[in-house]
């Protein structure tokens, strides 16, 4: 009865049950969760280290609830097993047993909270500066040579230059926020840089001072990706990780596989890094290259070219040391920026030089790529035919009858002009990571219709260990097959070449490298980006604001000036025409010289200025929350040849209403007291009274959001033309300047009769008809995504207020 079938699947349940209970309760536990010091605390090893521990007492209390007699050795054997447990772990993970055998106890310091390390052996370190390893410091201390030689690389190998104030504070000033945190952090570790000159470094290593003689320097670009100094006969170089690995010698194999290892783990966290590594000269050696270094340096002809290869040559069979991972964070709101411009139809491409584990997860800390998507590609082939059949297997799976079609066609266009590469249907959703080397090829002549119709059928593209140059010539690409306008962002010098405005330098083919709009960050980066673009601002989320808000305003204020502006004027020159007809098209105006004049000048400058100053369909606060609203500005749905021509058929028919209604009301009409009111003078009065109220009243309807200086403007010009009117047709301007003005009393005497009053009444409310019959019927037949909204918006605002 105690041990059968039945109690040993009662077992096999309870230990399925138990299972679920120790692994899901701690991965609920630990996932998303923050330590007391706001450090992330969901990771592997605290996750094991939780799973295992509620593992050994829950079996532990099990086998006391099973016990029935209690004895002593009972008691030591269960107290004494939980207690050995804790014993193993605290010292398995401490920093001792990993300094000892890094490779065999990888969990140091998870098993409770290191305290902060000391570092008051270092009267210079940076007080400001925390940090929880104590084994670095106790590798320092014990001066073991990698550990100084790393130390010492970085507080070498850099451009940064040292002010102090006060003694012992030291201010860095470095070209990157990255290279300043790396000489503060050999600072805090005992190699404290001071000073610099033209031919020396001074630093003072674990209090001792010492000064380095600069033999060379081999500069960093965005070619290279790697810096180098040279000083008493060794070399020291960083760089990006795949650069230094290709200059190791054959020896580091095994430590290069121990740092791959880590630098995929840092990637994986988005840390930004840079491997480390050192080479011993010898003295003949040196001498003959430094000889050939000058010459090469002093050339007048391929400097460049010749000190590049010198670089190679002396760049070779480097000693690795280690590898730096840096934390980039990222800035307040953008994960919710780039929502929010998703959500308006804004595609999306990033262009960085982090290494691809690390452009990845940015791009899913950003909500760039998600777990929702169908599929995200890589590609990452090291030859033009790999990167062609990658690009085409990624365009087979979005939509394979792209690829059972018709080879793409031979994209030709005028010089300067863009050709259109149709756009292409995709159901779902998919992402493109592709790296420098691959950019390489698809960017070749023969490739990049390929690759930019496979980038834009992807939601997001990110192209990782890009170049500067590479990031101006995928914005070129972009201008010159698809018909968008690109913004480029960035806040760092090495996207200066992709952003830079009207200074933009041009191709061969005579278009401009850089995108339409660019922007630029301020911050730690420095200023060049800034001082480049075309608007700047300090957060990236203000760039959601820019586009979604001002720039929305911005190109509806501009659609709704220009068809005023062709409305306003094709029915002040239309009426002309039909006036002809009457005149014989003797060139006689129908209007008075003085109204001509003032007409674009005075009378109808400033209401139109207002609108194009202040206008706003819906407020900023719609505008974000609805980030829609910006689509209809994609498609140029506000001014194209279909709203022009409706703008010119109301200019039509607003100038016949205008013409014939105050020809046939005042044909052989006859004043009050009995005399003739039908003459040229009273109708030039008052046609020209009919135009300007009705374009008047049209602009009211245009206008979206009054202001007072709307209002001011409107009644304001209304109020000077008929203050002006009268002025000019008095007696008094009549008799100064006779010749100037000789519609002397038909003001008073034609807008002193009702029947003058009532033709412009019924010609306002004829031109203005139409107008508000067909936005009635659009807004309740068809309405669009902006009447929707702004129905909603003005409901909103007419509640009454609890």
């Amino acid at each position: 009865m105690y041990f059968n079938i039945g109690s040993f699947i009662k077992c096999l349940l309870h230990s399925i049950y138990s299972s679920l209970i120790l692994f899901f309760i701690p991965y609920g536990a630990m996932y998303d969760t923050m330590r007391d010091d706001g450090k992330d605390l969901a990771d592997y090893q605290s996750f094991a280290l939780l799973a295992q521990t509620c593992l050994l007492i829950a079996v532990s209390i099990q086998l006391g609830l099973d016990t029935a007699y209690w004895t002593s050795v009972n008691q030591l054997f269960m107290w004494g097993s939980l207690a050995i447990y804790f014993a193993i772990t605290l010292t398995m993970y401490s920093n001792g047993m990993y300094l000892i055998f890094t490779a065999s106890f990888p969990f140091i310091g998870k098993y409770c909270r290191t305290p902060k390390v000391d570092f008051s052996f270092n009267r210079l370190a940076d007080p400001k500066f925390v940090f929880h390893d104590h084994s670095l410091v106790e590798a320092v201390k014990l001066e073991i040579l990698e550990v100084h030689a790393f130390f010492r690389l970085l507080s070498l190998c850099h451009t940064v230059m040292p002010e102090e104030k006060e003694e012992g504070e030291l201010l860095y000033q470095a070209q990157s926020p990255d290279e300043g945190a790396l000489v503060t952090a050999a600072r805090n570790f005992g190699f404290v840089f001071r000073s610099r000159t033209p031919e020396s470094i001074t630093v003072v290593e674990m209090g001792e001072t010492k000064t380095y003689e600069l033999l060379a320097i081999l500069d960093f670009n965005n070619v290279r990706k790697r810096m180098s100094v040279i000083g008493k006969l060794s070399l020291y170089c960083k760089g990006a990780d795949t650069i230094i690995y290709e200059r190791l010698h054959p020896a580091c194999k095994t430590l290069k596989d121990v740092t791959t290892e880590h630098l995929d783990e840092f990637a994986g966290e988005g840390l930004r890094t840079l491997v480390l590594a050192y080479k011993d000269l010898e003295e003949g050696y040196f001498e003959d290259w430094r000889a050939r270094h000058h010459a090469a340096s002093t050339a007048l002809e391929e400097r460049e070219e010749k000190l590049d290869e010198l670089y190679e040559e002396i760049e070779k069979n480097l000693q690795l040391l280690g590898a730096t991972a840096i934390e980039d964070k990222l800035q307040d709101g953008v994960p919710q920026t780039i929502e929010q411009l998703a959500k308006a139809d804004i595609k999306m491409w990033v262009l960085t030089g982090d290494k691809q584990e690390t452009a990845v997860n940015i791009g899913y800390a950003c909500n760039m790529l998600r777990e929702e998507m169908n599929e995200v590609f890589i590609i990452s082939a090291n030859t033009a035919e790999d990167v062609r059949e990658e690009l085409r297997n990624a365009r087979n799976k979005i939509k394979p009858e792209t690829i059972e079609a018709e080879p793409i066609f031979e994209v030709k266009q005028p010089k300067n002009k863009s050709a259109v590469l149709p756009e292409d249907t995709v159901e779902g959703e998919y992402g493109l990571v592709i790296n420098g080397h691959s950019l390489a090829y698809g960017l070749e002549k023969s490739m990049e219709v390929e690759f930019l119709r496979t980038a834009c059928m992807c939601k997001t593209v990110i192209c990782c260990r890009v170049t500067p140059l590479q990031k101006a010539q995928v914005v070129q690409l972009v201008k010159k097959y698809k018909k968008a306008i690109t913004l480029a962002i960035g806040d760092g010098a090495n996207d200066v070449s992709m952003i830079k405005g009207k200074r933009a330098t041009v191709s061969m083919d005579g278009m401009r490298e850089t995108a339409h709009i660019g922007v630029g960050i301020s911050g730690q980066e420095g200023m060049q980006a800034v001082l480049s673009s075309d608007f700047s601002f300090a957060q990236f989320r203000y760039l959601q604001r820019l586009l979604l808000v001002h720039g929305r305003w911005s190109y509806i204020r501009m659609c709704k000036f220009l068809n005023y502006f062709f409305y306003k004027n094709f029915t002040f020159t239309l009426v002309h025409f039909w006036y002809g007809f009457f005149c014989g098209f003797s060139a006689q105006t129908v209007y008075d010289e003085w109204y001509i004049t003032l007409y674009n000048l005075v009378y109808t400058s400033l209401p139109v200025l207002g609108m194009s100053l202040f206008d706003q369909d819906v407020s900023d606060r719609w505008s974000l929350e609805y980030p829609k609203l910006y689509q209809p500005g994609q498609l140029n749905m506000y001014f194209n040849i279909g709203s022009f021509i409706k703008c010119l058929l109301h200019s039509i028919y607003s100038s016949l209403i205008l013409f014939f209604i105050p020809y046939g009301a005042m044909y052989d009409t006859m004043r009050d007291d009995g005399k003739d009111l039908a003459d040229y003078q009273s109708f030039a009065l008052l046609a020209q009274t009919c135009l300007l109220i009705a374009v008047s009243i049209q602009l009211g309807l245009d206008t979206a959001y009054w202001t007072s200086v709307n209002q001011l403007f409107m009644w304001g010009s209304l109020a000077i033309y008929f203050a002006i009117t009268l002025t000019m047709y008095s007696n008094g301007m009549y008799l100064i300047f006779t010749a100037s003005f000789p519609f002397i009393g038909t003001a008073r005497n034609s807008l002193n009769q009702p029947n003058v009053w009532l033709t412009i009444l019924l010609t306002t409310i004829l031109c203005v008809l139409p107008v508000v019959a067909y936005r009635f019927s659009r807004t309740e037949l068809r309405p669009t995504i902006n009447d929707k909204v702004g129905s909603k918006h003005s409901a909103m605002n007419i509640q009454p207020q609890n």
